[in-house]
């Protein structure tokens, strides 16, 4: 490969301090980054297609600028997450489509609810993709500083997903860059993201079969356990329970919580393995665990798997939630 003008090098050289990279045009920043990526074996004309001519999103660094504080209690939290409406939808696409979710529950070990749940929190089964050029969106906070290597990593890695046979401007997601049906950045699309048919690159915006089996191998790639609940909501005995047995790190056997007095929220007996390891949690628990004041949970490692998909512990109880609800009668 023949070398790169100086005037390039140079530019590059800047890049790796945000504040060198505020101080260039857009236009020199993209020219440098297109060289960079050429330089990490990106096609030259594919680089071309995908860059040339972008401009940034003022509406990217708006909302970027501008995510509101979260506020929510976690009974909002949970009404908005799983309404009727969406556990509603969730249970006829689960029932429209149990053979091709059975088919992949059995490939990934992921429950065919758990998958449909994801689906549904992600984008509202498909709905709500996001309409942003990925490309633009990522370049625009690449060079805008704030998290630039970040957004220059993941910009980098969506140039390689071109380079493995997804079109540029079919990349269409949010304005922070994530995309599709089950909203993955593409540093996870690269890593997780399956084609159920095994034939081209997973298509994770219009095939729905592409979009479950990205989504159960993602979980099963973050820890997921076949078989195990991912917890429950629970009652304490009426004598409560010591602050020290609450918190992610202090898991317990069940047979043991159940010797304690803890029962299901319904009030029936806990169920389940009796050996198999449960952490005891308020949904407003701080990052430990520990603390807060809101509905009282039995965890194992699956809500572990769904905490790393999105480290809020709404989320991952939400997404728990919304599939036993879609597994309900």
């Amino acid at each position: 490969m023949r070398s790169l003008p100086i005037l390039l090098i140079a530019l590059l050289l800047g890049l790796s301090s945000p504040a060198r990279a505020a101080d260039l045009s857009f236009a020199d920043w993209l020219t440098a980054f297109k060289a960079e990526a050429v330089a990490n074996g990106i096609d030259p004309a594919l680089a071309g297609r995908a860059l040339d001519s972008l401009q940034p999103i003022d509406k990217v660094l708006e909302l970027d600028r501008k995510q509101p504080e979260f506020t929510m209690t976690w009974d909002d939290y949970l009404a908005h997450t799983a309404s009727p409406q969406r556990v509603e939808d969730g249970k006829k696409q689960l029932a429209q489509n149990r053979a091709a979710l059975k088919k992949l529950s059995r490939r990934y070990g992921v429950p065919p609810q758990q998958m449909v749940a994801m689906w549904g929190i992600e984008s509202n089964y498909g709905r709500n993709m996001g309409s942003f050029s990925v490309i633009q969106a990522l370049a625009t906070l690449a060079y805008d500083g704030r998290r630039s290597q970040y957004f220059r990593g993941e910009l980098m890695k969506a140039l390689t997903m071109a380079s493995h046979g997804v079109r540029p401007e079919n990349m269409r997601g949010s304005w922070a860059g994530a995309m599709g049906q089950c909203q993955f950045m593409p540093s996870t699309y690269l890593n997780y993201a399956q084609s159920a048919s095994g034939q081209g690159p997973a298509d994770i915006w219009s095939n729905q079969e592409d979009v479950w089996a990205s989504t159960a191998n993602y979980l099963s790639g973050l820890g997921w356990k076949p078989g195990e609940p991912w917890g429950m909501a629970i009652s304490l005995p009426k004598r409560g329970l010591a602050p020290a047995l609450f918190g992610l790190d202090r898991p317990r056997p069940l047979k043991d919580w159940s010797r304690l007095g803890v029962r299901r929220a319904d009030g029936k007996k806990l169920t389940g393995p009796p050996e198999m390891k449960l952490a005891l949690l308020r949904a407003d628990a701080g990052k430990d665990g520990t603390g807060g004041t809101g509905q009282i949970y039995l965890v194992g490692d699956n809500f572990r798997a769904l905490l790393h998909w999105n480290r809020s512990f709404f989320f991952a109880l939400a997404a728990g939630t919304l599939a036993d609800r879609v597994a309900s009668r």
